[in-house]
């Protein structure tokens, strides 16, 4: 399978997904999206992974490659390949789907939990988003750094929340997936983050102190581990799964 990382900031990379698919035998690719030029069309890969970054879905005026970006995801929506979104990338996939993205009500950075809805764990519905939903435990500490949230898309399952943001991770069908959180990370990801990104660090009731994101280093360790379950479940989605129809984009 060829795997291709939509990347908007060069510290903020694929982590633990790069060893997720060089252990499964994938190919891997990140495309750094701001360098400009033309993205691939669909059928130049498998699965699109987009990653996040510090701007906001928006920001097509500051960052004009935007514009592309979204058509690109689009295409890939459209042309049925698998699709997951990690924080910035789950907003963009949310807008792509018709949902809108906006700024929540609480900056989140650092390490809080997260609950698995009863969709998720297919205690209300049989609806085909459990699948992935099943991946993720009851309740798990997650790495969090994001000020903006999303409306959960048309016909999509609510698969997790937090305290702070409601909208943790969602899933249209078994090919397609958005996670505001970041479990594809490490504790060198995070210190590149600290370096660079420093600024979000207000004071508030979910943003925690830096030393306090580095002290345990099993979190990180269970993180990768979760992330491996929901790309291992993707990664087994069903043929026939690829022309589940997307809702028509905005405005359309």
């Amino acid at each position: 399978m060829r795997l291709l990382c939509l990347q908007h900031v060069p510290h903020e990379g694929p982590g633990s997904i790069r060893d997720w698919a060089r252990r499964r035998g994938h190919a891997i690719a990140s495309l750094q999206v701001p360098e400009g030029g033309p993205l691939p069309p669909p059928e130049a890969f498998d699965w699109l992974i987009v990653l996040g970054g510090p701007m906001g879905v928006h920001d097509v005026d500051r960052h004009p490659w935007l514009r592309d970006e979204k058509r690109a995801l689009r295409a890939a929506l459209d042309a049925g390949r698998r699709v997951l979104g990690i924080c910035l990338g789950a907003q963009l996939i949310a807008e792509a789907l018709g949902a809108g993205v906006r700024r929540g009500a609480e900056r989140e950075i650092g390490w809080f939990p997260v609950r698995r809805t009863a969709e998720a764990a297919g205690a209300s519905s049989g609806t085909a988003g459990t699948t992935l939903g099943r991946a993720f435990p009851e309740e798990f500490p997650a790495f969090h750094w994001h000020a903006d949230t999303f409306d959960l898309p048309p016909g999509a399952v609510h698969l997790a929340r937090s305290a702070a943001c409601d909208q943790q991770a969602f899933a249209l069908g078994d090919r397609v997936a958005g996670i505001q959180f970041h479990p594809e990370i490490s504790a060198d990801w995070v210190r590149d983050l600290l370096r660079h990104d420093a600024a979000d660090l207000v004071e508030g009731p979910f943003v925690q102190r830096p030393d306090d994101m580095l002290r345990d280093p099993d979190r990180f360790t269970r993180a990768n581990r979760l992330l491996d379950g929901l790309l291992d479940r993707m990664a087994d989605a069903s043929a026939g799964a690829a022309r589940r129809p997307m809702p028509p984009p905005p405005g359309r």
